[in-house]
């Protein structure tokens, strides 16, 4: 063998400038002796900072071998590698990798097994992959256990199942790793049945009771995949070794899933079997004592928490946070700032867990804000559970600027995008009143979830929009997502909240179709639905269907009767919950001091008063107070209702007050009444309602001279009575009667006078309901108008100029065939038909652009050949005569006429009849009720006795402006192909001609335009 050195000097390789040559390098030479030696301290060193744990020191000693030309061998190489993947320094891993390049060196299966781990901690599973697939030859069991958890580690699940497979398939049997990784690909639902196939596998090989690993991950399937606890236990009781993981798998599963009672209980037996619980046990049985409150069962965990030294974990000290932050029944945070601030670390885990603590409690979201700009203020960087937190903490208070500033900064950080910071907004958007922005937000969603759909469902169902949470559920079912409890549930909080019965009567059915009906929280919701829409026996029928009652169930019950006036068996209903075991909260309470209340039972209502603290440790709130406050008032015991109140062991609010001088002003007592006014004003100055209930109260008695000191102290102070529905609605009669209105006392059925009838007219619930919606709602948001009967005529006629000098939308959702319409659309159809017809000078500037139609306008000039008749045939043996009296519509502007039957067309058209089926109101239906309302209505009357031409000319000016919105086809209603061969034969043969001049059909070359 020829040696190197041997060889002559020209065909020697050429070695870099700034190593020294391979001629010199020999074992006796002083210079390869000093180099030698080098290598082997820097390698020594670069072992030691391994050892250490010096993962940084050792990269820099990696990094000083590099620059001199040495390189470590593949054994060291392998050493940086796992110290890496060990410590999860995934960016040192990179850089190891690049120096292995740089080395030259061949790499051996080890190493490539490395790199593939390396890539599959960093999520590149490309990479991986491709190392993979490089490797050729020296795959081994290893690799293919390397690449398989891979995929399912970043959750590839399909990609692992498949790769075992073609591991198989190349003659590989797997070992306890490799089942490891393939059984964690199939703890899912889609992939449970092929981990059950494998599990015979394992069981043959004998990997299944021997191994540890493979056990908790067959738990884990069982868990994750199928929620099968059974077998997950059997597979936990057959496994011969158990350690610490084991135990804690299985307790943090149950808890995870909300099986916290279990959890709690496999934690007893874990340390009755003498396991010692790490830092993972304690923080999952510390969550599950908090989702149970269990508070003093967390605390001596908290305790040994504190003599094993696990309290001053990060994981540990979160769980602590949040389980006082649950368990303390009066929301107070400071055992739970306690544990935070004794934390040695302050993480993003525990900033976000003290400031999503203040948020639950309730009444410290101001305190959460100020913890977020702490822990801005400290360099810590919120996560998108942080930004989750406190956009809800914004939504509590109502700061919309706050919570867009929040979310700005999460859009700089990147965070912007995520689901939860996403569904937050638009809750916060939602609970500041900002639909707007809210349904914005959904829109833009990246990924659209179940919650995010139940967030904008529930958003809609709160802003009392039920209509567009109904078309959302329609859109979630169009998606193919799943429904839940939670939807189903805000749907009928939503039409509840509106009085729509139908509707929550629609989702009811729905509910049972889909199976949910069994659900506890779903029949909770029914039961208030049918309560606050009215029906209390649907309500008692859905809560004695129930299998299961809970505090909510009982509570929604007593507190329906209580409203609806049944006292006594709310009160029965109370003590059946009593009997049953279940113990109230404070609600109940106020529904049942309430119940007391309406029925005049002091002696009830005290005893369930003092039962509340005794009985129960509920602490009575201001709302409680009230409640007897108003039960002594109601039963004129005036002077012990203000010593109750003085008794009080806080400060009586208003509330409390105002209803005590109620009770005053019914009792006639003037000289209590003016101590409660006293009170109340000393509290705020500028309380209007106290001054009212003190005018009221001396109106009462009959001192008007009082009455009117009052009043004047009210000016003084620049106090005004806020606008009273009947003074809003004078005003609107006022306006609406300068732009045409013309009430139609048609519909008063009383002897009255004219004007009689015209008041009766303004009393209508209808009007009474829109008048308040306008002095209670901002401008921004429609009225909406829903009654169990038909709105009248006259009431829609009024709408529709009230909406025009309201500049408001107002929607009829009430039980009739045109609910649901607008009544500005209906104003604007309306004003351009009469412009039409009319000519009237005042109704051309309401007329908007769009609905004019291309080419149209309004002509000032009278025609006078215009004309429009529509008579109905009368059925029965009245005379010709009487049925002229009840021809319908007449609007004539013949010339030649009297001025007698000039006059007598005016009245008629001045009042019209409630029957009448006029041109104007023909357009103002919608398309499927105009021809189905109205051709039931001509066969009602007794047959068919209607111009052709006539109803054609009817048809034909409704479709050139709402013929998209029609569902038959144009040319089909323009010759009406649409009715029976009978129909169309009646009327292309009218038994009596009517004279009649027509007028042009909108959008033709009429000058009526």
């Amino acid at each position: 063998m020829i040696s190197l050195a041997k060889l002559p000097l020209s065909v020697a390789p050429v070695k870099p400038h700034n190593q020294p040559s391979r001629q010199n390098l020999h074992p006796s030479s002083s210079l390869f002796n000093h180099h030698n030696s080098r290598f082997h301290s820097l390698k020594d060193r670069l072992i030691h900072h391994l050892d250490a744990g010096h993962l940084r020191k050792a990269i820099s000693t990696l990094d000083i071998m590099s620059q001199e030309g040495t390189h470590p061998d593949l054994i060291t190489y392998s050493l940086l590698l796992k110290s890496c993947i060990r410590a999860n320094n995934f960016q040192q891993g990179k850089l190891v990798h690049d120096y292995l390049t740089q080395s030259g060196l061949e790499l051996d299966s080890v190493i490539l097994n490395s790199l593939i781990s390396l890539y599959s901690k960093c999520g590149e599973w490309d990479k991986a992959n491709s190392i993979f697939e490089c490797m050729g030859d020296k795959r081994d069991l290893v690799s293919w256990s390397a690449l398989i958890s891979c995929y399912a580690n970043n959750r590839m699940e399909y990609e692992a199942v498949n790769t075992y497979i073609d591991m198989l398939d190349c003659g590989f049997y797997p070992n306890e790793y490799c089942y490891t990784a393939v059984i964690r690909a199939c703890s899912n639902k889609d992939n449970v049945s092929i981990g059950q196939i494998i599990l015979g596998s394992v069981i043959k090989s004998g990997y299944f009771d021997s191994h540890v690993c493979v056990g908790c991950a067959l738990i884990d399937m069982f868990v994750m995949g199928s929620g099968d606890f059974d077998s997950a236990y059997k597979v936990f009781s057959k496994m011969t070794q158990r350690n610490v993981v084991t135990w804690t798998l299985l307790i943090t599963r149950l808890q995870q899933l909300g099986y916290s009672r279990d959890a709690i209980d496999f934690f007893i037996n874990m340390v009755s079997s003498e396991y010692i619980p790490d830092k993972y046990t304690l923080s999952g049985v510390v969550s599950a004592c908090a989702e149970l409150r269990l508070l003093s069962f967390g605390q001596q965990l908290h305790s040994w928490a504190i003599k094993s030294g696990l309290f001053l974990d990060v994981c540990v000290g979160c769980s602590l946070v949040d389980m006082y932050a649950k368990c303390t029944t009066d929301g107070f945070m400071a055992d739970s700032r306690k544990v935070f601030d004794r934390m040695s670390d302050h993480n993003v885990m525990s900033w976000t867990a003290i400031i999503t603590g203040y948020v639950q409690s309730g009444g410290y979201d101001m305190g959460a804000v100020e913890l977020f700009l702490e822990m801005i203020k400290g360099q810590v960087k919120p996560n998108h559970f942080t930004f989750s937190s406190i956009l809800k903490a914004c939504a509590n208070l109502s700061d919309l600027p706050m919570g867009e500033q929040v979310y700005a900064y999460a859009v700089k950080l990147g965070l912007a995008s995520v689901n939860c910071v996403g569904n937050s907004l638009i809750s916060m958007y939602a609970r500041c009143g900002n639909m707007e922005n809210a349904r914005k937000t959904f829109n833009v969603l990246f990924e659209k979830n179940l919650i995010s759909y139940n967030t904008i469902v529930s958003a809609y169902a709160k802003s009392l929009n039920s209509e567009e949470s109904f078309e959302l559920f329609i859109e979630i079912e169009d998606t193919g997502t799943q429904v839940d409890a939670f939807t189903f549930a805000s749907l009928l909080s939503g039409a509840s909240s509106i009085g729509a019965i139908g509707k929550g009567e629609q989702i009811h059915a729905r509910i049972l179709k889909s199976g949910f009906n069994s659900s506890l929280h779903i029949s909770n919701a029914l039961i208030s639905m049918y309560s606050r829409c009215g029906d209390i026996e649907a309500a008692f029928q859905v809560f004695n269907g129930m299998g299961d009652h809970n505090v909510i169930s009982w509570t929604s019950m007593v507190t329906g009767f209580a409203k609806h006036g049944f006292a006594v068996r709310a009160l029965e209903t109370f003590h059946k919950m009593l009997e049953a075991g279940v113990r109230p909260n404070e609600i109940t309470y106020i529904a049942v001091l309430s119940a007391c209340s309406h029925v005049g039972l002091i002696s009830e209502g005290w005893k369930h008063f003092k039962s509340m603290s005794m009985e129960h440790g509920i602490v009575p709130r201001m709302e409680h107070y009230a409640c007897m406050v108003d039960l002594l008032g109601r039963s004129g015991c005036l002077e012990e209702a203000m010593e109750f109140i003085n008794l009080m062991p806080f400060k009586a609010d208003a509330l409390v007050l105002r209803t005590f001088l109620g009770a005053c002003r019914v009792n006639g007592n003037i000289n209590l009444g003016k101590h409660a006014a006293k009170m109340i004003l000393e509290q705020d100055p500028n309380d209007t309602a106290a001054y009212i209930l003190l005018s009221n109260l001396y109106a009462s008695t009959g001192q008007w001279d009082e009455v009117a000191e009052t009043r004047k102290n009210m000016k003084e102070r620049n106090l005004t009575k806020e606008a009273e529905i009947y003074d809003e609605l004078d005003q609107l009669a006022l306006k609406i009667k300068e732009l045409g209105y013309v009430p139609s006392t048609d519909f008063v059925l009383h002897d009255v006078e004219e004007e009689q009838k015209e008041q009766y007219l303004f009393q209508h619930s209808e009007k009474i309901a829109v008048a308040f919606g306008f002095i209670s709602t901002s401008k921004s948001k429609p009225v909406r108008v829903f009654k169990n009967l038909r709105v009248c005529g006259d009431c829609h006629t009024a709408f529709k100029y009230f909406s025009i000098v309201k500049g408001r939308e107002i929607v009829d959702g009430g039980c009739d065939q045109v609910s649901g319409r607008k009544y500005s659309d209906c104003f604007y159809a309306q004003v351009r038909a009469e412009a039409m017809i009319k000519h009237d000078d005042r109704l051309a500037p309401y007329v908007p652009k769009k609905s004019r139609g291309h080419g149209q306008r309004i002509d000032k000039k009278p025609h006078s050949h215009s004309s429009l008749f529509l008579h109905v045939k009368s059925s029965g043996s009245k005379s010709e005569n009487e049925n002229k009296k009840r021809v319908s519509g007449k609007r004539c502007f013949q010339s030649g006429s009297s001025n007698e039957d000039e006059q007598k067309k005016k009245k008629l058209l001045k009042r019209p009849r409630p029957d009448r089926i006029n041109f104007v109101n023909f357009c103002l239906k919608t398309p499927t009720d105009m021809l189905e309302e109205w051709w039931h209505k001509i066969q009602a009357k007794g047959g068919i006795d209607v111009k052709l031409v006539i109803m054609k000319q009817m048809f034909a000016t409704y479709l050139n402006t709402h013929h998209d919105r029609f569902s038959i086809p144009f040319k089909q209603i323009r010759d009406f192909s649409f009715l029976a061969e009978d129909e169309k034969r009646k009327l292309k043969e009218p038994k009596e001609k009517i004279p009649v001049t027509l007028m042009e059909p909108c959008g033709s070359k009429s000058k009526c335009g």
